[in-house]
């Protein structure tokens, strides 16, 4: 329970934040309103209304048109925080460059990092996907192979990703993890990261790509990051997807391995 006291204290700082950001809180509230409204009314949710545009919207077999049809839905109709095409455009690069052969993907959500990572893999690669959330796996899963992509390629795992992580050996028998998109909850990034560590799935030179690292953010993740020495990092700035406003960024890591 919070004292009065302290209560009292902070709230000229909330007051500070509220007037500062007042038009993104207007923004959040109303857009909460109307998701509220709409799942009402449909009896569905925000992901599985954007699956049923992209449905009815894209091209079967063919990534790029499906990636298209959510960036139109989420900057149009209703957002949804998927990477989108303006930071997406980083992965893309990092993915080709590295062209790593095992990725693991923590929170699909409704699949469209997972089909942005899938089609910039080289031939035989392997993507493990974690979602914990099954209505929006069960999307994930349509999603993924709506856009072409099979079992030998995306691999989705319905459970939360710290159950997962420390099974990725005995279960799916990984050895060594080449990439690592994190898109999750921001809370996870950190003690998932150290689990990551832990397994030993991380050897020199694999990546880890953390988005929204600045907005909603995820502070203790990058003070270990400034004082673990196990990493050159540094952050790409962007802005929040579908947003023009929202300073962001991404986190990329390249792990040094052991000291």
């Amino acid at each position: 329970m919070v004292s009065p006291a302290i209560a009292l204290a902070f709230l000229p700082l909330l007051l500070t934040v509220i007037i500062k950001y007042r038009y993104y809180f207007v923004l959040l509230y109303r857009a909460v309103l109307v998701r509220t409204w709409k799942d009402c009314v449909t009896g569905l949710t925000r992901e599985e209304r954007a699956y049923q545009y992209v449905l009815t919207h894209a091209t079967p077999g063919d990534p790029d048109s499906i990636l298209d049809a959510f960036d139109v839905w989420c900057s149009k109709v209703e957002f949804i925080s998927n990477i989108g095409p303006k930071k997406g455009k980083i992965l893309d690069r990092l993915l080709m460059e590295q062209r790593p052969l095992t990725v693991l993907e923590l929170g699909a959500h409704c699949g469209y990092s997972t089909v942005r990572i899938a089609r910039s893999l080289p031939l035989g690669a392997r993507l493990y996907s974690i979602e914990m959330d099954q209505r929006n796996a069960a999307i994930a899963e349509k999603i993924i192979r709506l856009a072409g992509f099979d079992d030998d390629t995306v691999e989705l795992i319905v459970n939360p990703s710290d159950e997962v992580i420390p099974c990725l050996r005995s279960d799916y028998n990984l050895e060594r993890l080449d990439f690592v998109f994190m898109d999750h909850w921001k809370k996870c990034y950190l003690p998932d990261l150290q689990m990551l560590e832990g397994s030993g799935l991380l050897g020199k030179g694999s990546m880890v790509l953390a988005d929204n690292v600045l907005f909603p953010g995820a502070p203790k993740f990058l003070r270990y990051l400034r004082k673990s020495g196990l990493y050159e990092w540094k952050i790409h700035r962007a802005t929040l997807e579908y947003s023009k406003g929202i300073r962001d960024g991404m986190a990329e890591l390249v792990y040094l391995g052991i000291k």
